[in-house]
């Protein structure tokens, strides 16, 4: 396999809010092929926005890796951090007033970068028109911030963006003030630069529907990659099924969500499992032939737990868990607990 743009491995971003740190990243790896459309999801506070600002130049991380088209972003000066941010990727943010100047119509919105980067001239104009045109906007070119819709300051925002050639675009809510019909615009625009440019594209939202417009999904959860939900095309049961999507374009999709396996073995089971089998603090593993068993900790074992394991037993048996009461319940007639 190639070797990818982009490569995180136990990235960590601690930002320090007077006397209080606050870990954004603990130990997230994330590995991005060349010429992927990738989504990245999350609640508010998981971490996504924190990753995106690393991977933009726009925060240095902590500790950890951080390798972006060859360049190391913990290594990097203020001057070459600068020119990274520069040369290399390309913004798209939520507010439409962050991406554009009201003042510029579209096509002076597109140059804006080009001159700042110390490009002038005839060629500044053409490539602008010809941004403007990938995002079938060129009818829209001395239009104004105020006299475009939403969904057409995102396009010209896309155009800004690649004003400069990036390798890597990072779009943070991209779709997030947009009705579903005009985010449908928005994915078909990024679809396409990926697919005609090859450029490779990383989008952040909080849109459930996202995995249907990009190549993989990747959730983060407390700082770390969860899972990734994966596309796949279903393969046609028989002659005459292949045959038709051939004539009609038309495939379906199948999607599978896979859990993340970090390099050092670690991965996160999800709430809701963890709940239903009331795993606390520890867990019993087995490997049975091809596969992998996790159990709970037998409750007659719970005497065997450090202290703090104990109180969080107790703590759940307060909210009313009435396994985990009548668990609690034997343990303490065994005086195991006293």
């Amino acid at each position: 396999m190639a070797e990818p743009i982009i490569l995180c491995e136990n990235l960590v971003k601690i930002y320090k809010i007077q006397d209080v740190e606050v870990l954004a990243l603990q130990g997230l790896e994330l590995t991005v092929q060349r010429g992927e459309l990738m989504g990245i999801v999350g609640a508010s506070g998981s971490g996504k926005s924190t990753l995106m600002n690393v991977l933009g130049g726009l925060v240095r991380p902590s500790a950890g890796t951080a390798i972006v088209d060859g360049h190391d972003l913990l290594k990097l000066s203020d001057a070459q951090i600068n020119k990274y941010r520069r040369e290399k990727v390309g913004f798209v943010w939520q507010q439409g007033a962050r991406n554009l100047i009201p003042y510029l119509n579209a096509l002076e919105n597109v140059e804006m970068p080009m001159t700042l980067a110390g490009v002038h001239g005839r060629r500044t104009r053409q490539h602008a028109a010809e941004l403007l045109e990938m995002v079938q906007l060129s009818h829209r070119r001395y239009h104004k911030l105020g006299q475009m819709s939403g969904g057409e300051q995102q396009r010209v925002a896309i155009a800004v963006a690649l004003a400069n050639n990036p390798r890597i675009l990072l779009a943070d809510e991209p779709t997030g003030e947009l009705d579903s019909a005009t985010a449908l615009t928005i994915y078909e625009a990024f679809q396409t630069l990926n697919r005609e440019l090859g450029l490779t594209i990383l989008i952040v939202s909080h849109d459930p529907t996202i995995a249907r417009h990009v190549q993989r999904v990747m959730q983060i959860r407390d700082g770390k990659a969860a899972s990734e939900t994966v596309r796949r095309r279903r393969r046609p049961d028989t002659a005459m099924e292949a045959a038709t999507e051939v004539d009609s374009d038309h495939h379906e999709d199948h999607f599978e969500e896979l859990v993340v396996l970090d390099s050092v073995g670690r991965l996160q089971l999800p709430k809701q499992y963890r709940e239903a089998l009331n795993l606390h603090g520890r867990a019993r593993m087995e490997l049975v032939d091809d596969h992998l068993i996790v159990r709970p900790v037998p409750p007659e074992d719970l005497h065997q737990l450090p202290p703090e394991l104990l109180h969080q037993a107790e703590e759940a048996e307060e909210k009313g868990d009435g396994r985990l009461q009548q668990w609690l319940h034997k343990i303490r007639r065994k005086k195991v607990i006293e």
